[in-house]
């Protein structure tokens, strides 16, 4: 659904656009050739098949079958609209677009996340001002405590929220902001009089940024003692509160050059590595780590040091987040700090080295897992405890390599037999590979005419070959029906002289195997000399049109068979006839 973005707009966008640039922000990509290659971001695969194409502006995973343009790709990976996608895209590349919408629906939902990110900018700026005001003492000592410079506290925009009931509601009362919207961002709480106040009250205030640099939500420490120590927004229309990692936006350029990622808990524990020079850092803002945010690294890099709390809380913090890497067959790494001290303090008495060195002698997860979670059970109890634990754990290590050696080792640790427990986990595995309805997975097998579809592409590859087509009549010989309305679209698309690219093309296409083969034919390797190009087209027609006339023997030969067994002489005569027009026909093509 295009609504009223003009058409002229939406193909300026697309070819302004830079597919591969765009994708970057959100896959890690090599130079293959011609193309770009990555994991895919929408389905689990050990061996990267996503492949980009700048000159052609497409992308297809050859996994999963995936594909089209910039549009369809935002709209996949951050669940949007295409009009959505399309101002998205706009705001990206500075282009103007009117603010008129297609429907009710789609003004309703784009405008209220569009009033929450400026409700939440207002907030944040609000909040910087504070700190460095006059109220703002308590926030600015606490902070130099902690060792943060000015200067992250400015690039990281921290604020503080004075120790008041109201300030923050009266502020948006003043600025003519409706209370009720500010509510929706979760700053402040609705009384049972239908008056408000403010949610954050004499805190250090920490705005958490999407990927995208939008403001979406808040986190505020207490200063002073009171409690809970750690206060977060509601989630809302603009905030989920596992699909974000703070500090992500500003650092996953610097993840993906140093190709690793140190993952930490918390504000202070990100803030700290940053102030002491680390940039490839990310905090799971106190929550658990979750898919979605195992997905968020994996676009960036496969490489990860988890740098969590030695509590409780981050043990299991860290068993968790094992078992989500080692299911994307991403690389693991647990760096455990001295003294059971948490990174925040560390990186302040220990200095940047100190870190660097513990960093490098970090062990692999599965090591980890093996010394520490499996542990050394003294009674038959304990180990059969640590075996029921560890079966699902190994069940979900995506390498089947790493998986066998995980499986031996755990054999090794709990005395058990080898093949016993890889039999186990085996079962496991089984049921969790079982196809479900509407899954996602590999593609199937499609019945698509393969010379067919090379002619329809070589056709949107070079417009003039559509004149060609419409000559030849070679449409009215194709098998696959879909396939012909495909070629028939084309013509259409040609006699009304609009441009036709391979982009805009296949993205027209519905879901289904003709476009996931013209994707596929896409990325496939072509003659470089046009004369070789334009025999292959020539005898692509004349294929399609000899099988054609084969079938239509066929046809015609069981058509005989039965008027002869009948006793009709009339309709045999007939097609005795259409036999002869057909033959004369083929023999002059």
């Amino acid at each position: 659904m295009k609504g009223s973005i003009p058409e002229s707009k939406i193909e300026e966008i697309r070819q302004r656009a830079d597919i591969v640039g765009l994708i970057s922000e959100y896959v890690a990509l090599k130079k293959a050739g011609r193309n770009h290659l990555g994991s895919c971001p929408f389905h689990k695969e050990k061996t990267p098949s996503f492949t980009v194409n700048s000159e052609k502006q497409i992308f297809y995973c050859f996994g999963c079958g995936q594909g089209g343009n910039v549009y369809s790709f935002l709209m996949k990976i951050n669940n949007m609209t295409f009009p959505e996608a399309v101002r998205h895209l706009a705001g990206k590349l500075g282009i103007t677009l009117p603010t008129t919408f297609s429907d009710e629906e789609e003004k309703r939902r784009s405008g209220l996340k569009q009033e929450l990110y400026r409700v939440n900018t207002l907030a944040r700026d609000y909040f910087a001002r504070q700190l460095f005001s006059e109220g703002g003492k308590n926030g600015r000592e606490y902070l130099r405590k902690r060792g943060i410079r000015e200067e992250v506290v400015r690039e990281f925009k921290l604020g503080y929220a004075p120790p008041v009931w109201r300030y923050l509601r009266d502020f948006f009362q003043r600025q003519g902001t409706a209370l009720s919207l500010v509510e929706k961002s979760g700053l402040i709480i609705s009384r049972e009089k239908g008056d408000y106040y403010d949610r954050f009250r004499g805190r250090l205030i920490f705005p958490i940024e999407d990927i995208h640099g939008n403001v979406v939500a808040f986190g505020g420490r207490i200063i002073g003692e009171g409690e809970p120590k750690y206060l977060n927004s509601p989630e809302s229309p603009v905030y989920i509160k596992g699909n974000n990692l703070y500090g992500l936006n500003r650092s996953r350029d610097d993840i993906r050059k140093a190709d690793g990622v140190i993952v930490v808990e918390g504000y202070f524990d990100f803030l700290s590595l940053w102030n002491a020079g680390f940039r490839n850092v990310v905090a799971t803002l106190g929550t658990a780590m979750t898919t979605h945010h195992a997905d968020l690294i994996k676009r960036c890099t496969k490489n990860v040091f988890t740098l969590f709390d030695p509590d409780q809380g981050g043990k299991k913090a860290l068993e968790r987040s094992i078992s989500l890497f080692l299911g994307r067959n991403m690389h693991a790494r647990v760096v455990v700090l001295p003294e059971g001290r948490d990174p925040d303090d560390f990186v302040r008495a220990s200095g940047r080295k100190a870190l660097e060195d513990v960093l490098s002698g970090a062990r692999s997860a599965v090591d980890y897992y093996i010394d520490e979670m499996i542990g050394t059970g003294k009674t038959l109890e304990e180990n059969l405890e640590s075996l029921r634990e560890s079966i699902p754990f190994m069940a979900q290590i995506d390498d089947p390599v790493e998986r066998n050696l995980f499986v031996k080792r755990v054999s090794e640790r709990l005395q058990i037999d080898q093949a016993l427990l890889k039999k186990e986990v085996g079962k496991v595995l089984s049921v969790e590979e079982e196809p479900s309805a509407g899954g996602a997975g590999r593609p199937g097998r499609s019945t698509v005419d393969l010379v067919e579809l090379s002619l329809l592409y070589m056709m949107v590859e070079k417009p003039a070959r559509i004149d060609q087509a419409r000559d030849y009549r070679v449409l009215d010989f194709f098998s696959n029906r879909e396939l012909r309305r495909i070629g028939q679209s084309l013509e259409e698309l040609r006699q009304a002289d609009k441009k036709v690219s391979v982009a805009d093309f296949i993205e027209g296409l519905a879901d289904g195997a003709a476009k996931r083969k013209l994707l596929e034919h896409a990325f496939a390797d072509k003659p470089a000399d046009e004369r070789i190009t334009e025999r292959v087209f020539i005898d692509a027609v004349k294929k399609v049109k000899t099988r054609w006339y084969k079938e239509k023997h066929k046809e015609l030969k069981t058509k005989l068979i039965r008027a002869q067994e009948r006793g009709d002489a009339e309709l045999c005569h007939q097609l005795l006839k259409e036999k002869e027009r057909l033959l004369n026909e083929q023999k002059a093509l």
